[in-house]
């Protein structure tokens, strides 16, 4: 598979990079972007995934969270990829913010016409990480992954259908239970179509019900002023309730005065760093 480098900048050290390449899964060309510490010029080190939220680009968290120096002195592999499939050509992919180009909400569409490019469930899962494994300098026993809204609950639903795959997980003001809100019925009754038992299959609070084992340590942060959190499209506590029922550790922090922008992310990201360094490095 050629990669093809689109940039590369050095940072704290290490180089923040991003590349293009010709997805299978999604059948497109897909940008990703990925931060190699020093440490990789030396060793392999952890993969950590990010995962953006509606309307990010692979651009987003890395010119805005400021990430690169927890990542740089924790040694670890930061690979953000795109949202979604771009330029397919689909008819009313680019119509609304909260559905189609940079909306993919890592899911497998079953309908048509989305079904052929929007796979962004198995690009996350599979197909970037045998990507990564084989171009760059990470150990594959090795591999977490968080994210932000749209992000989070991607981050969150790849933990929890793919048990002992990630070291750890977090999330920043995920969206916890889709089929009960407006955003997600929009994206899984246009990706997964009108059956609703099957949305149940990409929503992190049903998922975590049916959850093996509870060797997963999640943290979530949550901005308490986040417009997005009282409009109903978070909905954390039906999350929350269901690890509690479960006896699946979380840690959920609701951040007084923060809304749902990077400027709430940067402030916690090197907590949630050092979160997954704690089990990435161990």
């Amino acid at each position: 598979m050629a990669l093809k480098q689109i940039s590369s900048n050095k940072c704290f050290g290490g180089l923040q990079k991003v590349f293009e390449h010709d997805s299978v899964e999604l059948n497109c060309k897909m940008k990703f972007a990925i931060y190699l510490p020093p440490k990789a010029e030396t060793d392999k080190c952890p993969a950590l995934y990010w995962l953006s939220g509606l309307t990010c680009t692979e651009q987003n968290f890395i010119s805005k969270s400021g990430y690169h120096q927890a990542a740089s002195e924790h040694g670890l592999v930061v690979i953000a990829p795109d949202t979604s499939p771009r330029g397919c050509n689909i008819q009313g992919e680019d119509e609304s913010w909260d559905f189609g180009t940079g909306a993919g909400f890592y899911v497998n569409a079953t309908e048509d016409p989305w079904k052929t490019n929007y796979r962004m469930y198995s690009y996350v899962t599979e197909e970037l990480p045998q990507l990564i494994n084989s171009h760059f300098p990470v150990d594959p026993q090795r591999m977490s992954i968080f994210g932000h809204s749209m992000g989070g609950h991607g981050a969150l639903i790849c933990a929890l259908k793919n048990p002992g795959k990630y070291k750890s997980v977090s999330a920043f003001a995920p969206i916890c239970n889709p089929v009960l809100c407006p955003w997600g019925k929009k994206a899984f009754s246009g990706y997964l179509g009108t059956d609703q038992s099957k949305w149940k299959a990409y929503d992190a609070t049903h998922l975590v019900k049916n959850y093996p084992d509870s060797k997963l340590d999640i943290l979530i942060d949550q901005g308490k002023d986040d417009q997005f959190l009282s409009d109903g499209q978070l909905l954390p506590d039906n999350f929350i309730a269901a690890c509690t029922e479960k006896k699946v550790p979380v840690v959920f922090r609701l951040q007084e005065g923060y809304d749902h922008s990077y400027y709430f992310i940067a402030t916690f990201i090197t907590d949630h760093i050092r979160h997954h360094a704690k089990y990435l490095n161990a």
